[in-house]
């Protein structure tokens, strides 16, 4: 699934083209797209038009478009293959176009939400308090968030008493932190992904966090990692981090900070690349 720094380089496209937008009509071309609106998509469309889009949000992986002048906002689930496009009116319709979005203007584009593999979908949600859509109230803020506490996360992780990258994967401890930029960010920090988090010190909790902000940063300066190609932005261009990877995809390659060749373990159903040199495991590990 998209990661935290694609998922922001699509927020920042349609920041850029849908905020301030008024929607003229939505249609619905696959039931399965809103799914999570379980009134069905005649009201889906019915209650998102003629409201103004107000500046759309990111918190961790989750994207949504404020609807500015209500209390309710438009979430969008990206899911395996989900994309957010801005299109022409008149360019042609994509072979798996779920949902359009045309707008009351005469800039001449519509938003289209694309999914060939139907995991995603929009829903339309009551806001909390703190403007977050109801449904996500309960997912932790991002480590490029700005009022992201440092502190707060080095005492939760502590507590949590599991290992390092069961807890940058927990949406709930740390948001918008995936597979690929855990990886990425142990490796730098020579950590190995079964460190339990108990014995971390502040300094290292520290350390680690300046990691996985350097690495989202890197990769938001090229548009994020693109292994597949439905990974793109508004404009359908995608990005290319993954040629400056370190551990990630990289099995028996050498590490570039020790020649080590890099190993990967089968780890929750997924995968996890590590130099067995720089990041050592732990004895309950080895």
């Amino acid at each position: 699934m998209p990661e935290l720094p694609e998922v922001e380089v699509v927020r920042r496209g349609l920041e850029r083209w849908v905020s301030g937008r008024v929607v003229a009509d939505v249609e619905v071309l696959h039931p399965r797209a809103v799914r999570r609106h379980v009134a069905g998509g005649a009201d889906f469309g019915s209650r998102v038009a003629g409201h103004r889009i107000g500046l759309v949000q990111r918190r961790g992986k989750y994207l949504w478009l404020p609807l500015a002048d209500s209390a309710q906002s438009v979430l969008a689930h990206l899911g395996m293959s989900g994309q957010l496009l801005v299109q022409p009116q008149e360019a042609p319709d994509e072979k798996h176009l779920r949902i359009r979005m045309r707008f009351a203007d005469v800039q001449g584009t519509e938003l289209r939400f694309v999914d060939q593999r139907t995991f995603g979908g929009l829903s339309l949600h009551d806001n909390t308090p703190d403007g977050l859509p109801d449904v996500i109230a309960h997912i932790a803020r991002d480590p490029l968030d700005t009022a992201f506490d440092d502190d707060a996360f080095h005492l939760a992780l502590r507590r949590r008493r599991t290992t390092i990258k069961r807890a940058l994967l927990d949406q709930s401890l740390i948001s918008g932190v995936g597979n690929i930029y855990a990886d990425e960010a142990l490796w730098r920090a020579k950590l190995h992904y079964e460190r339990p988090t108990g014995t971390f010190t502040r300094p290292r909790t520290a350390e680690l966090l300046g990691h996985v902000r350097d690495v989202m940063n890197a990769a938001l300066a090229v548009g994020g990692t693109s292994f597949d190609s439905l990974y793109v932005n508004v404009n359908g261009e995608s990005g290319y981090f993954d040629r400056s990877l370190d551990a990630y995809g990289r099995e028996n390659e050498p590490c570039r900070r020790c020649g080590a060749a890099i190993r990967r373990r089968p780890w929750m159903n997924r995968s996890s690349y590590f130099c067995p040199r720089c990041q050592r495991p732990p004895r309950a590990a080895s």
